[in-house]
């Protein structure tokens, strides 16, 4: 059996580069001193196993930046998946994150804490919610150093990351404009959302009026196929743009195609970007 990697959490107070553990991105603590309430646990070591991070209690965002002749302003905050009880960094993260970032998006890998982790003190719309808030203000933060505009921030998801993606994207997300913190004075809200194969967890029973506009994807043999079933429904109801592809097979945890033989698999990240090219960079009317 495969030795886990121990990582490290020796990060700098805002921002360093790391060749090896986070894939040669810039990675951005959310907290520079800790999460709140457990600053003492911040150098606690993580632990990676065949591409899976475990023991999470130093949140942080891994950016990855466009060519300069690429960049288009738009920023993409990815949560991986791993059912809340892992981070599947490279399929769901940092592939996705170097992929869209050679086409000109502004990409930001999420490492959150896991809720579902046995023996974490961490909950799921507390401290994940925390950590997607915080991420999405983070980005907006760093806007200016980043070249991004901050009113097209989205995030993207795949499975328990949808799940991320959704308890942000539906929570109030108002800032506190007399917070001692700047990033903490900033809308948490996404601009956009994009679902890969999502869980159900963090949609509440009635969806908020400023849902942001969605891309869904997931296959038909998923046990989740409901959810985008579900939400399709209702943002038909209160008028939400979205864009949902249900594909025959693939299963569940396809990531982003390169490991399938199936072609529609394969090629669904072209249907991402086709949608972020109308409906976000371009913005083009119906």
């Amino acid at each position: 059996m495969k030795t886990p990697t121990i990582l490290l959490c020796a990060l700098s107070p805002f921002l360093l580069l790391s060749a090896s553990a986070e894939e040669n991105g810039e990675v951005i603590p959310l907290w520079k001193e800790g999460a709140p309430g457990f600053e003492d646990r911040k150098d606690e070591a993580e632990v990676e196993e065949n591409g899976s991070v475990t023991n999470v209690h130093y949140p942080t965002l891994t950016a990855f930046r466009p060519p300069e002749d690429k960049a288009n302003g738009v920023a993409i905050v990815i949560a991986p998946g791993g059912g809340l009880r892992k981070l599947g960094m490279n399929g769901g993260g940092y592939e996705p994150a170097k992929l869209l970032a050679s086409h000109g998006y502004t990409t930001f890998v999420l490492k959150y804490r896991l809720s579902r982790e046995p023996d974490v003190p961490y909950k799921f719309e507390e401290h994940v919610l925390q950590d997607g808030q915080r991420a999405i203000r983070m980005v907006r933060h760093l806007a200016e150093k980043f070249k991004i505009n901050p009113d097209k921030v989205g995030m993207l998801g795949f499975s328990a990351g949808g799940e991320v993606v959704s308890i942000t994207c539906y929570k109030p997300g108002a800032g506190n404009p007399d917070a001692a913190d700047p990033v903490d004075r900033l809308n948490a809200k996404p601009n956009y959302q994009m679902l890969v194969y999502p869980g159900p967890v963090g949609i509440p029973s009635r969806l908020p009026d400023d849902t942001p506009p969605a891309f869904m994807l997931i296959a038909a043999d998923d046990n989740h196929t409901s959810v985008l079933l579900n939400l399709m429904h209702r943002f038909r109801e209160i008028g939400v743009d979205y864009e949902t592809h249900i594909y025959a097979r693939g299963g569940h945890g396809f990531g982003m195609g390169n490991r399938s033989k199936r072609q529609s698999i394969q090629k669904w990240p072209e249907r991402l970007l086709d949608w972020l090219h109308d409906e976000v960079v371009n913005e083009i009317p119906k």
